[in-house]
């Protein structure tokens, strides 16, 4: 059953038909338009949200079609000669792997613009739970990029609160490494807002391996990085003591200087010389004998 309270959601918006399917409302749906297509005249929506589709599920899946028939019909729109998909590309997938030369569908009759339909592919992913953060993200950029919707419209669309639709969006900030463990389900959504707070791309992907490598909790997480921006503050201390040191021996001795800092109590001092002469002036005002 789909679930309820995701905007106006697929049930308003489809009437009863993204429910399961059994015997019963089978032969009620006959009448609102419940036909056979062959499977070879329907094709995926471009505007699909969804990315990655699981191919042990789709096998398992198709299993079950195999032994039971596909009881939960493909929500499409005529496309020309074709049908494009509205809802349900993972039962064609799995339909076409179990060999299946028809699928029951429910065709839309009124017309869809591209932007219904990713709105409508969107919350019918949303409401199964089939999408990555990413993913989502994704979509809701498109949304709002190629038509013009706002973060409230959408949050209105899809049951979320506008604050979740923008946290969304942020993890499209993140570096690419970072969203492409997430998309392989390495990283969850909780992972990523933590990280997602980090400007520096490296250290974003450095904290995900991490958090994959120990298994980080939210709380871990939150200590990490407490733990970094300490030892960034003592760095910086320590670089701006390090300079002012560094001008002092440049003005005393008339050269370039550089102090390398390797540990908290360990470095060194580069001093640099032009020429023997140069050298011995440097030798002369450090007041060493030869």
């Amino acid at each position: 059953m789909a679930k309820k309270g995701l905007g106006k959601g697929l049930d308003a918006l489809f009437g009863d038909t993204i429910e399961e399917y059994n015997e019963n409302n089978l032969a009620k749906e006959e009448k609102k338009g419940l036909v056979e297509l062959k499977i070879r005249d329907i094709e995926p929506n471009r505007e699909q949200p969804r990315k990655m589709f699981d191919e042990e599920k789709i096998n398992e899946l198709a299993e079950s079609i195999k032994e039971n028939g596909l009881v939960q019909p493909i929500i499409v729109s005529k496309d020309g000669n074709r049908y494009k998909i509205i809802a349900g590309e993972r039962r064609w997938r799995a339909a076409r792997v179990a060999g299946l030369s028809t699928v029951p569908v429910v065709i839309r009759e009124d017309t869809l613009d591209d932007k219904k339909i990713l709105e409508l592919a969107l919350i019918e992913n949303i409401q199964r739970q089939d999408l990555n953060a990413i993913e989502e993200a994704g979509a809701i950029k498109s949304l709002m990029s190629e038509y013009k919707m706002t973060q409230e419209m959408i949050a209105q669309k899809i049951g979320k609160s506008r604050p979740a639709v923008a946290n969304l969006l942020r993890l499209l900030n993140l570096d690419r490494r970072v969203q492409d463990m997430i998309i392989e389900g390495r990283l969850t959504e909780t992972h990523a807002r933590a990280i997602v707070v980090i400007e520096d791309n490296d250290l974003q992907y450095d904290l995900a391996l991490e958090i994959e490598k120990k298994g980080l909790s939210a709380r871990e997480i939150e200590a990490y990085m407490r733990a970094k921006k300490e030892k960034k503050k003592t760095q910086k201390k320590e670089n701006i003591f390090a300079k002012d040191l560094e001008n002092r021996i440049k003005n005393y001795l008339g050269t370039k200087v550089k102090i390398v800092t390797k540990t908290k109590d360990k470095g060194k001092i580069v001093i640099e010389y032009v020429s023997n002469d140069d050298l011995d002036r440097i030798i002369n005002l450090l007041g060493i004998q030869e």
